[in-house]
């Protein structure tokens, strides 16, 4: 039986806006890229992964998180989205640049050396492998002068390859095929259209790819029935095993499930009964999730996880907004001068596009994301207890590193199998 792997791929475009854009035609051509033969300055990669700077991560996934949680299922990818945030950022300044930081938790420097770090020591092998890449696009314009040395701080740390281009028709195709060739043609389409105001897009792709530790035997595989928190039932496929890591943080009970050699695992948290999922989500912090995810308990639990698939896309403008990140978005307050000027209008950000997928069956885990950024001018003590976690209704699922246990993918799952 050909083995099915896990995968898992997001991109964050950031779109830049000018305030007062010139109409016309533009000519087609495609984009050129600017980097080609430049070469990323050293930098520094000597931190450590999972000191205070790991749980300032981990507080700006849940609080995104947390932001983005719909009354329906919900993934997405803290890591791209902080990723292509980070490149942005390497262009504000005064107040932009104050309320991005205090959002993120970490000033500019020490997130880019942290994520340039953390990125570099993502584990890949024959059976796992996370793969990122990151883009900048802008609008080939006389009136739009970038700054060099925008370009040079996100190409030496998050290896960014840079296109000019027209911002045609042919430039919406060059980044929609951009995010497909980098999402492992998870992420279709990310853009429907490039706004005339649009000068700048930043983009992260992410695709995730790991096969299960012990793969599920045909035996494993069993109808079920998934309950909603309505009441409504779904028949389903559930996967049944016996995993060794329990979690119990008091509110919700889970496992971790490891893919091959460890180097990544799924983790699923429970909420108990008479808890509803979103007021789990809503009592999460970075730091108990850290802890809880530190400190699992080595018993047996039998468990059951659904085969399910899921898509997912957001548009983020509104929750970064009751984050905290306000005058990035308003046309007269936004400070972009790092990044560059435009005569038609002060640079802000008009649009932040999140798309994601996943699917998990008994092979392992396929996940997708795409985002996109627009700018526009204008432990408890061991136990002999054989415990007992079945996803048989709505949870909370993630996708870990296990050296950081920090969420490359964070997720609910309130309806499966419609």
């Amino acid at each position: 039986m050909k083995k099915r792997i896990l995968t898992g791929a997001l991109s964050l475009v950031l779109a830049v806006s000018a305030l007062f854009p010139l109409s016309g035609c533009g000519t087609t051509a495609q984009a050129a890229d600017l980097m080609a033969g430049v070469k990323a300055n050293p930098t520094s990669t000597k931190v450590d992964l999972t000191d205070d700077d790991a749980g300032a991560v981990a507080g700006f996934a849940v609080k995104l998180f947390q932001n983005s949680m719909a009354e329906e299922n919900t993934l997405i990818s803290p890591l791209s989205v902080l990723c292509a945030l980070a490149m942005t950022a390497n262009g504000a300044k005064e107040e932009t640049l104050a309320q991005m930081e205090q959002v993120f938790g970490l000033n500019i420097s020490e997130l880019n050396g942290y994520l340039r770090a953390y990125l570099e020591n993502l584990p890949s092998g024959d059976k796992y492998k996370v793969s990122v890449a990151d883009s900048i696009w802008f609008k080939d314009d006389d009136n739009l002068t970038i700054e060099q040395s925008f370009l040079q701080t996100n190409a030496d740390y998050y290896g960014a390859s840079v296109y000019k281009a027209a911002f045609d028709d042919a430039t919406l195709k060059d980044i929609n095929d951009w995010v497909s060739e980098n999402t492992d043609g998870m992420i279709e389409n990310i853009l429907d259209k490039i706004p005339d105001a649009a000068v700048m897009y930043l983009i992260n792709a992410l695709a995730f790819d790991a096969e299960w530790e012990t793969i599920y035997k045909e035996t494993q595989v069993r109808d079920g029935t998934f309950t909603t928190e309505s009441g409504d039932t779904r028949d389903v496929e559930m996967m049944y095993c016996s995993e060794h890591q329990y979690l119990d943080d008091g509110s919700a009970t889970g496992f971790l499930k490891y893919y091959a050699d460890r180097k990544y695992a799924f983790v699923a948290l429970l909420p108990n009964e008479g808890v509803t999922v979103s007021d789990y989500v809503a009592s999460l912090t970075g730091e108990g999730l850290m802890s809880t995810l530190q400190n699992t308990q080595d018993v047996e639990v039998k468990t059951a996880i659904p085969k399910f698939e899921s898509e997912y896309s957001i548009e983020m403008s509104d929750i970064l907004k009751a984050m905290g990140i306000t005058d990035a978005f308003n046309i007269d307050s936004a400070d972009f001068t790092g990044l560059g000027q435009s005569a038609d209008g002060n640079i802000f950000i008009s649009r932040v596009l999140h798309k994601t997928y996943i699917a998990v069956d008994e092979k392992g885990t396929k996940a997708g994301a795409a985002t996109v950024v627009e700018a526009a001018a204008g432990a408890a003590a061991p136990s002999d207890e054989i415990k007992t976690v079945y996803l048989d209704r709505p949870f909370v699922y993630m996708l870990i590193d296990c050296e950081t246990n920090l969420p490359i993918f964070i997720g609910i799952a309130m309806d499966i199998g419609q």
